[in-house]
């Protein structure tokens, strides 16, 4: 097969991934983990790591999807989502005390819709014998057999790492996967890019690692500077959440700067991860993502300087990354394992 020659769109994004990744090496893996499928009719795809799966490059947010209060329509959008494409659906053990893995298991379970989605769920403990009743809880509340992908929940604290391993955690999941309950294993946390360093270091080939990615980002305690590039030469999975600052589906950002959520999606998915986690809770709003990762290009380097510069003088000091500054978005169930207050 001849070679072929480089985009100019392609050149480009070399030159920002091997600025933003410090390598030639690191550019080309991160070119290629952008590169995606499109569809006609549903949403583009791309390659999720180690795993060979080929996902949207949109999931369904699990928290917000769960928060919607008539479960009715929360189904009504779920059945739309999968129409439109948007097959990654994410979810965790302890959204609303399990009220988001039920209405999203009340949601799968009719008419064969369980089959077309790349389910993700995530584990709240770390012990053996807790993540065990995570795994049964999840798999019931799912009404199905068996999880896509189950990551281990807010790896917020230093000390997280090691309990996983130490405590059983690890093992559990192991167990699951060789029971065909869980098929891909990963870790989630929006604190410190130091903590999830520490678990790219540990002794175990993760499939997928789940972390905030937006304009702040870049600036302050940067998850696409340090974390994205071992996960490239690893073959881990990025997934991107918090593209807008988290501050529900409207976003801190885009209310808080001149920077808009088009552009805060947009940029994020010009970056080398394979998904964007993005909280949906009507039907305009799906309308509306769906729209933007359908008609998806990636940004210029142009466009992404010129929209980095903006963000940096709001960047530095965390106030639109809270998750990452505070404590607010740690969540309760986590809290009480280390002893804070709730």
């Amino acid at each position: 097969m001849p070679n072929e020659t480089p985009s100019s769109e392609a050149t480009p994004r070399r030159t920002f991934f091997r600025t933003l990744l410090g390598s030639a090496a690191a550019a080309a893996l991160a070119q290629q983990a952008i590169a995606q499928t499109d569809s006609s009719s549903g949403l583009p795809t791309r390659r999720l790591g180690r795993t060979n799966e080929q996902v949207s490059i949109l999931a369904l947010g699990g928290w917000h999807i769960g928060s919607v209060e008539n479960k009715d329509e929360a189904v009504r959008i779920m059945h739309a989502a999968i129409d439109e494409g948007l097959t990654f659906f994410d979810s965790a053990w302890d959204y609303q005390m399990g009220g988001s893995e039920e209405i999203i298991g009340r949601a799968l379970a009719l008419e064969g819709k369980r089959d077309k989605v790349f389910l993700m769920t995530k584990n709240c403990e770390r012990d053996y014998a807790g993540s065990m009743r995570c795994l049964d809880d999840s798999l019931r509340r799912l009404k199905t057999d068996r999880i896509d992908l189950w990551q281990f929940h807010e790896m917020v604290y230093d000390n997280d790492p090691d309990w996983v391993f130490e405590k059983g955690g690890l093992k559990a999941a192991l167990e699951a996967q060789k029971a065909g309950k869980v098929r891909h294993i990963g870790f989630t946390g929006h604190k410190d890019p130091r903590i999830h360093l520490k678990m790219l270091n540990k002794p175990f080939d993760w499939a997928t690692a789940q972390m905030p990615i937006n304009v702040m980002d870049f600036h302050f305690r940067s998850f696409q500077r340090e974390v994205v590039p071992v996960c490239l030469s690893k073959d881990v999975g990025v997934l991107g959440m918090k593209s807008l600052g988290g501050g529900g589906t409207v976003g801190r950002i885009p209310t808080e700067t001149d920077i808009t959520h088009e552009q805060c999606r947009r940029y994020a998915l010009s970056l080398p991860i394979t998904a964007l986690v993005a909280g949906i809770i009507s039907m305009e709003e799906l309308k509306a993502e769906v729209a933007i990762a359908r008609n998806f290009k990636p940004m210029s380097d142009s466009e992404k300087e010129e929209l980095l510069n903006k963000a940096a003088p709001h960047a530095g000091d965390g106030r639109h990354e809270l998750f990452k500054s505070t404590q607010q978005y740690d969540g309760p169930h986590h809290r009480e394992q280390h002893d804070f207050a709730v």
